[in-house]
């Protein structure tokens, strides 16, 4: 069973004394945009799982046994903020997170920031990816990831936290309205 956070002002309590955060969550959320303010305001070294773990150059994924390496190096240094849902490493992350920060906003939430995310960076590179993985319009596979994410996903990803972290402060945000109090709480600018 995880240990959830029900209050803003705990959250922002526990976010601003940890020195290794987890922000998880389906594609679109606002993941990484809250992780950089997080990371910056905190001076915690920010680390991309789409950047410096799953993806190689021209979407190409990187072998699981690499990633896993990966992982295992950047949780073992004492600060860390990591931008990223990947429920199959967190037996490396838990035991080592002093906080989970779950972005879980409702799937239509998520399909809108991905269509304004492509809309900005189609064609570009994002800084949160990897080297050559240029934005594309999300394809049905994509959108299909986004639209079963809670279904799918998030049954594993509760699992995985009663498994490998029970103890591990749990802080679900549901909105950008909840995002920006935590952020406001926090003393971070929006």
């Amino acid at each position: 069973m995880a240990n959830h956070v029900l209050s803003s002002h705990q959250g922002a309590a526990l976010l601003s004394q940890a020195q290794r955060i987890m922000v998880i969550g389906c594609s679109g959320g606002g993941k990484s945009t809250l992780s950089r303010k997080i990371s910056t305001a905190f001076h915690l070294p920010y680390h991309s799982m789409d950047r410096e773990v799953f993806w190689l150059a021209d979407w190409v994924e990187r072998p699981r046994a690499e990633q896993r390496e990966i992982i295992a190096d950047i949780v073992a240094n004492d600060k860390w903020l990591l931008d990223g849902t990947n429920p199959s490493s967190f037996d490396l992350c838990l035991p080592r997170a002093d906080l989970i920060v779950w972005v879980r906003l409702p799937r239509w939430r998520c399909l809108l920031g991905v269509y304004r995310r492509a809309s900005r960076f189609v064609g570009k590179h994002r800084p949160e990816m990897a080297d050559g993985c240029v934005e594309q319009w999300p394809d049905r596979e994509f959108l299909s990831y986004i639209w079963t994410f809670e279904r799918r996903f998030a049954p594993r990803i509760v699992e995985e936290i009663g498994k490998h972290g029970p103890n591990v402060p749990v802080f679900t945000l549901k909105s950008h309205r909840e995002m920006a109090r935590l952020l406001d709480l926090a003393g971070i600018p929006a």
